[in-house]
């Protein structure tokens, strides 16, 4: 895959402690390491609750970068959840598969489209304040994990 952002887990590890860090450069914070530094935390942090400490990391993060966590910027409950929920269950689809095989995998699924989650949401419940702060369930059609 040309152009691919991680070629190894030794770069998707890195990118996940810098994430943790708050050194992950701002224009590395792509669609693809989001995902990428999700795999790492679910994978190999397991002592962190990432249902509770996720949008404090993300948070962290955003204001270290310059990104105001706002009603309208930053930081969402619901694509955070739900993107959660799809990096688990291909975790646990193939739990030893080295991590950026798995991520190339995702990348060319329909989660490689940063508008994946508008198969589920309507864009106008998706985008809300409310979805925003709080999970809000998917009002097309349910996850399939």
């Amino acid at each position: 895959m040309q152009g691919r952002q991680f070629s190894n887990d030794t770069e998707i590890a890195r990118a996940g402690k810098k994430f943790l860090d708050r050194s992950l450069p701002k224009p590395e914070w792509t669609h693809a390491a989001h995902f990428a530094v999700s795999l790492w935390l679910v994978r190999h942090r397991s002592g962190l609750d990432l249902d509770t400490e996720m949008p404090g990391l993300i948070r962290a993060y955003n204001d270290a970068t310059g990104t105001a966590n706002t009603d309208t910027s930053g930081y969402h409950e619901t694509i955070t959840r739900a993107s959660l929920a799809a990096v688990r269950a291909l975790l646990t689809a193939e739990p030893s598969r080295p991590l950026h095989e798995i991520l190339d995998g995702l990348l060319v699924s329909p989660l490689g489209d940063s508008k994946w989650l508008l198969a589920y949401w309507s864009r106008e419940r998706l985008f809300s304040v409310e979805a925003r702060r709080h999970w809000l369930p998917p009002d097309l059609k349910p996850l399939p994990y």
